[in-house]
């Protein structure tokens, strides 16, 4: 059976990731730890499909209350899959979105975007520099790589970013060759991607625990006591954070 075969491709890649992407995703923790020991919060960002590893961070059970997810509807599927591909190539719509997100300087924000070359991404990230945040990319820089970019500055994703993590993903996110078929199935971008990410907020709350800190970390509402646990939690980010 080929399709078994893709759990062999996920270890063998996850292996990479962890081989090569802790020292990054160190100096990210480093970077969002001291942001919320200081009172702040990480933002994140992503279009398409990449839009989900926002949202599995945000307001999860085992993560960081003080996680800004900026969402927008026309850059999800939901809304229509085919405008969101249009979109995520629109000059000046990162601008408007971010002026709208709440940011403020020298708090993290972390974009998501698997092939990292489309304008809004890299406009995000453009921006987000100008107007003082510390960019923290999630990219396959092989996509990248292989790909034109398609903003005017002729830059891409990894290339704006103070940090950048490789989901070490093929171009074309899909990885496994099935017989009888010429295109590639099994995406896997969004496997490693959220791999990557809890990684990194493990890594985050230990160091806020190293730093003396009780990292605000969000408890299941289905346990005893969790809903009224994560309301008080929640009561101190609130202003910050839309959507808590």
């Amino acid at each position: 059976m080929h399709a078994t075969q893709y759990f062999q491709i996920v270890r063998k890649l996850m292996a990479r990731v962890e081989e090569t992407q802790v020292a990054a995703i160190d100096k990210a923790a480093e970077v969002i730890a001291d942001t919320i020991a200081k009172g702040g919060v990480l933002h994140i960002f992503g279009t398409g499909h990449s839009h989900m590893l926002g949202e599995e961070l945000f307001y999860r059970a085992g993560g960081l209350v003080p996680v800004n997810m900026i969402f927008e509807p026309g850059l999800m599927l939901h809304q229509g899959a085919a405008k969101s591909t249009r979109l995520e190539k629109l000059p000046g719509y990162a601008k408007i979105i971010l002026e709208e997100a709440g940011t403020r300087a020298g708090e993290p924000i972390i974009i998501l975007s698997n092939s990292g070359i489309n304008a809004v991404p890299v406009e995000m990230a453009l921006e987000a520099k100008a107007q003082g945040l510390v960019v923290i990319a999630l990219s396959s820089l092989a996509m990248a790589t292989a790909a034109q970019p398609r903003h005017s500055s002729g830059k891409k994703l990894f290339e704006v970013a103070d940090i950048c993590l490789d989901n070490c993903v093929i171009p074309g996110d899909a990885v496994l060759e099935l017989p009888g078929l010429a295109q590639k199935v099994g995406p896997i971008s969004t496997l490693l991607g959220a791999l990557i990410l809890n990684v990194l907020i493990i890594r985050v709350i230990e160091r806020l625990i190293e730093a003396g800190q009780v990292p605000p970390v969000f408890m299941s509402s289905n346990l005893p006591g969790g809903a009224e646990y994560n309301e008080k939690v929640m009561a101190r980010y609130r202003q910050h954070i839309r959507g808590l």
